[in-house]
């Protein structure tokens, strides 16, 4: 059939290249057209191109041109050119597809259709665990062992690479996924069905938005939905309202990249700009480079914008110069913005480097909450010695035990990670040290970070102070450190201290690098080292001296900061295009592992039922042609009542399995020893083990029980028991579940197994007082319910005590955004947050997975 934008395909000539064909959206000949943002402009390509009057309508198209009045009204559908998936996210989704095509096999279609439609890159980066550290084969000795633990699951991903089409599989211990994708993968301008179109992605993972600093729309989305995009699907978006941020004033040259986007965080978190896209300009944007850029666009989840768009400088002061007076700006002085850390457990609670001391004392006095731990005035200054390596020391509250150096997302660019070389060089040639018992790591985002910290001569400096390079992958982020020594952790509990982790990466929640540390601080590369070499947080940095050198004289942080000359001389002059080339010989090459591991070669994949790492999920039993009408949730008991910002890390952790934990015990039914368990993210191909994971996090606040803790009460027997154990005696006894929340329920790092743990729990629906978005969008793509209290409700004004039976009233004719009957013996109203009519479809279905299964039976 006819292309109903046809008449806008054109040729570009080039004397270089062969003609290439393209839609050109000028030739509508729309005044609106010259009135959109530049982010809007790539969503109407992509929406003129893949227009099919079924997926995506002319309706769509006419709704972006028609942006300025029906933002935030109009649904549309948006096609991106390529999906990222990184492998916690990536491995559940590829297991996914492998059931898929087994449950298709049994309805008599041919496996071999199920195959990603969407190219797809897949980055084996998370499974990276630092087991080594201050050897001088650390890095080898951690790949090793990578190698060694992860070998089903990369058994796995090879037989994906050679069996699916459309997707390519990047092995371990080359990149990391956002370096890679910067580096790598973005193409700016994409090829494929005969035409040429704008780059652009979705990426299963919150630092996809990395890549709008370089002029390229993308986004992250959860697991379940990048399946879903993979087999076909577009991507449903209420149209968004686009927010002109205009940066001017002067970079402060004491502040690094890193202070430049905390500083940007918290002015567009106080903006309330949740949901929205973002897009540069102003004269202060002439200042960033492209790496600045794509720092800042890494950040947008933290001040919960979807998009955080650059384009190029010119042309976005002339176009916001023509725009319509509607837009909504917001302006940032970049003059305002001081050196900052991030915590102590929140990437938003900024601390002024100047202020740190202070305000880590003040955090000691404050009762437990995101700002305090409650510590007595007359235990703040205690002090534990402890023994380690036959020396003595001491610990004591703000004492550092882990100190990271992390270069990805906020830390790929180059100046900050040289800067921390370059103060290392200055702190081992002034004769500080770094004590031995901290856990020191240095992560590279890839192999080119290494190369300029090796060529600029300062990485042998960064090992003096115990950074070596452990790897490539994220580990200390996701909560895979290396155990602490036993004395540290004994002091720590002995003291009951609150001791400190300070990392250069995104996520810090309190318990994720390790259980013993409370408080953890977000801090660019040169403070990281200049923390970790004063040993404590509680320390003025510009009044009090780091230590003291071989003379007895203090040396002072000022006295080792380098200028931000010697970074941009250094940058200037090692940073260069080989480096680049250098990577792209590596992925050429891949590894000589990964190129002599054996997979199958069949259409199914052979599940090895010993395997405790890759399962066939049970998503698509009882797969029928027929889809069922909704049914209404009858009788049901909240198996969890939760407050507010409940976090992925919450309902589905990514660290260390404990020893007394469900999913311990389930693994060792299977004989395998507490050291083998390795962690949940890289057993997310096993549901036993997800399953059993899901609510697991020691910091999970129950008010059923009253404590925190993976516990909740079975209602019927009045028994307190593992979240896992609870819900499977009601399933049993075929009782449905719900779960009670509070505000900003599912906030945090996108995980899909924090819907499809739930989903296998047998939870039919959670009642929130809000939702985080990719979440609700993960709990409708499972065929969980996200049903919120109406304004000025919640379960305290409403008198809930968590252990009533609640009946749901699902009406046959589900609509978007209706209001749904419950009843606990007394009746209130929700609202079920089906934000448009493919989500009703989705959970009519019982989820995507089987709405894409069921589209492929004939």
């Amino acid at each position: 059939t006819e292309h109903p934008f046809g008449h806008l395909i054109d040729t570009l000539q080039s004397e270089q290249y062969e003609e290439r064909r393209y839609f050109n959206p000028q030739k509508l000949s729309d005044v609106r057209y010259e009135k959109l943002p530049f982010c809007m402009r790539v969503l109407l390509e992509s929406t003129i191109r893949k227009c099919d009057g079924f997926y995506i309508k002319t309706d769509d198209v006419s709704s972006i041109l028609d942006w300025q009045k029906q933002q935030n009204q109009a649904e549309i559908a948006f096609s991106p050119a390529r999906v990222l998936l990184q492998d916690f996210t990536g491995i559940p989704a590829m297991v996914d597809l492998a059931a898929m095509r087994d449950a298709l096999a049994k309805q008599g279609v041919d496996p071999n259709l199920v195959n990603p439609r969407c190219p797809t890159d897949l980055i084996v980066d998370h499974s990276l665990q630092i087991d080594y550290s201050k050897w001088p084969d650390t890095m080898i000795r951690n790949q090793e062992m990578e190698l060694i633990r992860n070998k089903e699951r990369l058994q796995f991903f090879k037989w994906c690479s050679k069996t699916f089409k459309n997707i390519n599989v990047v092995p371990p211990d080359i990149n990391t996924v956002h370096q890679l994708n910067l580096e790598y993968l973005c193409q700016v301008v994409q090829e494929g069905e005969g035409f040429i179109y704008p780059d652009s992605v979705v990426g299963t993972d919150s630092h996809t938005t990395m890549i709008n600093g370089l002029g390229i729309l993308g986004w992250g989305v959860g697991g379940i939905e990048s399946e879903a995009v993979m087999l076909g699907q577009p991507v449903s978006l209420t149209l968004p309202q686009v927010v002109g941020c205009k940066l001017v004033g002067t970079i402060n040259p004491l502040a690094t990249s890193i202070d430049t986007v905390l500083g940007i965080t918290k002015h567009l978190r106080q903006a309330g700009i949740g949901g929205k896209f973002v897009e540069f300009f102003g004269p202060g944007v002439q200042q960033l480079s492209a790496p600045d850029r794509t720092t800042i666009a890494n950040m947008c989840p933290e001040y919960n914008a979807t998009v955080s768009f650059f384009p190029v400088d010119d042309i976005t002061l002339q176009h916001f110069k023509h725009t319509s007076t509607d837009h909504t700006v917001i302006e940032m002085n970049l003059s305002s913005i001081v050196p900052h850390v991030s915590g102590p457990k929140r990437p938003q609670d900024r601390v002024a480097v100047t202020c740190m001391k202070e305000d880590f004392i003040n955090c000691l006095n404050e009762k437990v909450g995101f700002k305090g731990f409650h510590i007595s005035k007359e235990k703040q200054a205690t002090q534990v010695p402890f023994l380690h390596e036959g020396a003595e020391y001491n610990l004591a509250h703000g004492s550092v035990v882990i100190a990271a150096v992390i270069s990805c997302t906020n830390n790929c660019n180059p100046s900050v990670m040289l800067a921390a070389g370059l103060l290392a060089k200055k702190a081992v040639e002034a004769g500080l040290m770094v004590k031995p018992y901290i856990r020191t790591s240095l992560v590279p985002g890839s192999g080119t970070v290494t190369h300029y910290l090796n060529t600029s001569g300062v990485l042998p400096y960064l090992r003096k102070l115990g950074f070596e390079v452990v790897g490539y992958g994220c580990a200390t982020c996701v909560g895979n450190t290396a155990p602490l020594p036993e004395s540290v952790v004994e002091a720590i509990k002995q003291g009951d201290l609150v001791a400190c982790g300070v990392l250069s990466g995104n996520r810090h929640l309190e318990g994720r690098l390790c259980d013993c540390i409370r408080a953890n601080y977000l801090a660019s590369p040169p403070l990281v080292m200049a923390y970790a070499i004063a040993g404590t947080v509680s320390i003025n940095l510009e009044t009090e001296p780091l230590g003291v050198n071989s003379e007895g004289k203090d040396v002072y942080l000022r006295d080792i900061w380098p200028s931000k000359e010697e970074v941009n001389h250094t940058e200037e002059n090692i940073v260069i295009a080989s480096m680049f080339k250098e990577l792209r010989s590596r992925m050429e090459k891949g590894s000589t592992f990964w190129n002599s591991l054996e997979s199958a070669e069949s259409a199914l994949f052979p599940w090895d039922p010993k395997s405790t790492y890759i399962r066939c999920p049970s998503f698509f039993s009882k797969l029928s042609k027929e889809v069922c009408t909704p049914q209404s949730i009858e009788g049901a008991y909240p198996l969890l009542f939760l407050g507010d910002k409940v976090t992925t890390d919450h309902i589905s952790p990514a660290g260390s399995i404990a020893r007394v934990s469900a999913a311990a015990k389930y693994l060792q039914s299977k004989r395998l020893t507490p050291r083998e368990f390795n962690s949940y993210g890289a057993r997310r191909g096993n549901d036993a083990v997800m399953t059993r994971g899901t609510f697991a996090s020691i910091k999970l606040q129950n008010r059923l029980i009253g404590k925190t803790g993976p516990k909740t009460l079975h209602i019927p027997s009045g028994q307190m028991l593992d979240v896992f154990e609870a819900a499977e005696r009601y399933q049993r006894d075929g009782v449905p579940l719900i779960i009670l929340a509070g505000k900003e329920y599912g906030s945090g790092s996108s995980r899909d197994w924090a819907a499809k743990g739930p989903y296998l729990l047998g939870v039919r629906a959670v009642i929130a007082e809000s939702f985080e978005k990719i979440h609700r969008n993960h709990l409708v793509g499972m065929g969980i319910a996200p049903l919120q209290f109406l304004p000025g409700q919640n379960a305290d004004s409403l008198e809930l005590c968590g252990k009533e039976r609640f009946t749901i009233n699902i009406p046959q004719e589900l609509i978007p955004r209706q209001q749904l009957i419950t009843s606990t013996g007394k009746s209130f109203s929700v609202m079920a947050l089906f934000e448009n009519d493919m989500d009703v479809a989705f959970f009519r279905h019982g989820g995507i997975l089987k709405y894409v299964a069921r589209s492929l039976l004939p």
